[in-house]
């Protein structure tokens, strides 16, 4: 057992160079900053919105509508002179976004006709943020329908809210899951569990896909470099060595799945409080009435089965390691596992397990990486026995590869199985 942890702690110490230590801190700091700039961004997108506005008419119902729009989130910067001139000089400021009232809008109301109203949109930029505007012209153009609207309404029934016509039937959404319920907008509640979600399954593709590589090339370049016959020598059993070098591996990438986790939710996390309030808040009061939280013991599980996986894959990419023959045929021996590793990746992003046809569901499932993609999905919505039964198949997985390895490793055939492509045949 001494030995083991002697032999444990050197492989650790292989993985764990310099290149991956200053590569995993450059990835914090690049995220770090990507996660500043968009959280600005985000604060700008969901502040009030300045605008200019224009009056040509100067009519009280032209007064009433810039009221109307001063209340509706916005702050209004009111501009004077011709119309050519105005829309040139907001050339030279920040302002993205001018509203004309043109001359007899009032009139236009009066006589109960359509009135236009003028936008003009600065466009700056191709980003993200720059499709703002277009939410800020949409914005303005249903806060002035909606005063317009009830212009009319005031005009024709005096005695009725023109808020009870418009809008005859009020809705009250209650959303269930299980035996648990709560009144809210389901499509603010999906919206806001895939934001928190759909960075996990990227996290979980680069870890497997990075842990199986590190795997693979390791073994390759010690049976190019003549090392792994010097391992095999030193007083231990080879099914050790096999388990010290998994192990290590697996050990790392959690490690590594860890820091990256951390470094996504730096960069792509959203400011919830702010967004909470912008739409009306509430949203992380329905999910914790509806049970959609995961507590301490639930990430506990998600890395077990995460460790899981990555051994599964490990173990896979331990064997395609003894295939190859040097460390650029090792390079191409991963591709396999990048294949079966897209599936679930894509599968658990446009799709639900749950819902999928049972032959279809037995393949996916079958992957041995695929039940960490499901599995805060599962866990949230109480499918439990989905969840133990993919820990169960990925530790028999596991133990069946470690058997199959210990018995490779137990042989010369680790020194000498070489995958042949030309032959399409491995060769003991």
């Amino acid at each position: 057992m001494k030995n083991f942890g002697h032999l444990l702690v050197k492989e650790i110490k292989e993985l764990v160079n310099k290149q991956l230590i200053i590569s995993l801190a450059m990835m914090i700091l690049i995220f770090s900053f990507i996660g500043n700039v968009t959280k600005k961004e985000m604060k700008k997108a969901i502040a009030k919105q300045k605008i200019a506005v224009l009056d040509l008419d100067q009519s009280e119902l032209s007064r009433n509508l810039i009221g109307t729009l001063n209340m509706a989130n916005f702050i209004i910067d009111e501009q004077s002179g011709e119309k050519e001139q105005v829309i040139k000089q907001l050339q030279t400021t920040e302002l993205g976004l001018l509203v004309v009232i043109p001359a007899g809008f009032s009139r236009e109301v009066s006589n109960l006709k359509p009135a236009e109203v003028e936008t003009y949109s600065y466009l700056r930029g191709i980003s993200l943020s720059g499709t703002r505007s277009s939410e800020v012209v949409r914005a303005v153009l249903n806060t002035t329908n909606d005063f317009l609207s009830n212009q009319y309404l005031k005009k024709r029934l005096p005695d009725i809210n023109p808020a009870e016509i418009k809008t005859p039937i009020k809705n009250r959404e209650f959303i269930l899951v299980k035996d648990r319920m709560a009144e809210g907008s389901s499509a603010a509640v999906i919206g806001t569990l895939y934001a928190q979600s759909y960075i996990l399954p990227i996290i979980l593709m680069m870890i497997i896909m990075y842990s199986s590589q590190m795997v693979i090339t390791a073994i390759a370049m010690e049976k190019q470099n003549k090392t792994l016959e010097t391992l095999l020598t030193v007083p231990i059993s080879r099914q050790a060595i096999a388990m010290a070098k998994m192990l290590a591996a697996g050990l790392v990438g959690l490690l590594s799945a860890a820091i990256y986790l951390y470094g996504f939710q730096m960069a792509f996390s959203f400011p919830t409080e702010e967004l909470s309030s912008a739409t009306g808040g509430g949203v992380a009061l329905i999910l914790k009435q509806l049970g959609l939280t995961i507590n301490t013991q639930g990430y506990i599980l998600f890395g077990l089965s995460l460790f899981l996986a990555i051994l599964c894959a490990l173990s896979i990419a331990t064997i395609l390691g003894v295939l190859a023959e040097d460390y650029r045929t090792a390079q191409s021996l991963n591709i396999p596992l990048v294949f079966l590793i897209l599936v679930p990746y894509f599968i658990s992003l446009f799709a639900d397990i749950n819902t999928m046809s049972l032959p279809a569901k037995i393949l996916v499932l079958a992957i041995p990486f695929s039940h960490p993609f499901f599995a805060m999905q599962n866990m949230m919505f109480g499918h439990m026995n989905m969840f133990w039964l993919g820990l169960v198949y990925n530790f028999i997985f596991v133990t069946v590869m470690l058997i199959w390895t210990a018995r490779i490793f137990a042989t010369d055939r680790v020194l000498t199985m070489k995958l042949k492509w030309g032959k399409k045949k491995v060769v003991l």
